[in-house]
């Protein structure tokens, strides 16, 4: 019992570390991704939370801007950002986790790319969380556009086939419900990449 308490005590800088690194940077990879989706959503720039994804990530998409260009309008290197940010949490844990140099590079890339796609869902899932509920609080909230702009690629399409009933449209709860298992295959996508690396 007293060496598993002293083992405990010497790797706990190394778990306070993980957690920083996880929080911090993951984070900062949502933002990343958050500023790409927000320019592939044409949502005006000058909005107050356009211009707070801008200044958070700002100091690293200029310089990256110079050597990543865009493609057909995509701000490409703020993408490639959230992606390295993932790969740098991935890296990170697996050193400070005890692993060592272990663990295929290729792996931390692929895997990086699914957290991504997961990370992508969760944003889906909680924007159509909060626009569900603005639309019967606060339809006219100056965020509702954003939300809009997010949901509208999944909700127009889930609308046209699902008609309201008794005026309420369901296609959130579908979407919730298509969303949710898509995250199951991105869960199970990430368990097979670790286990076959």
């Amino acid at each position: 019992m007293a060496k598993s308490i002293n083992f405990d005590r010497k790797n706990m800088p190394n778990q306070i570390i993980i957690f920083l690194l996880d929080t911090v940077v993951g984070l900062f990879s949502t933002a990343l991704l958050l500023r790409f989706y927000v320019q592939l959503s044409r949502v005006p720039y000058y909005h107050p939370f356009s211009r707070f994804l801008v200044t958070v990530t700002d100091f690293v998409v200029r310089p990256a801007r110079r050597v990543i260009p865009s493609w057909r309008g995509l701000d490409i290197s703020t993408f490639v950002l959230a992606w390295l940010a993932q790969f740098i949490i991935l890296a990170g844990i697996n050193m400070l986790g005890g692993f060592g140099a272990g663990g295929s590079a290729l792996a931390f890339v692929l895997l990086a790319l699914v957290k991504l796609a997961g990370t992508t869902l969760n944003i889906l899932l909680i924007t159509i969380i909060v626009q569900s509920v603005l639309s019967w609080i606060n339809p006219h909230s100056p965020l509702a556009p954003v939300l809009e702009s997010f949901s509208g690629p999944i909700l127009r399409p889930l609308q046209r086939i699902i008609p309201p009933i008794a005026n309420i449209d369901l296609s959130p709860l579908f979407a919730f419900i298509l969303l949710q298992a898509l995250l199951m295959v991105v869960e199970n996508l990430q368990r097979q990449i670790m286990h076959i690396f």
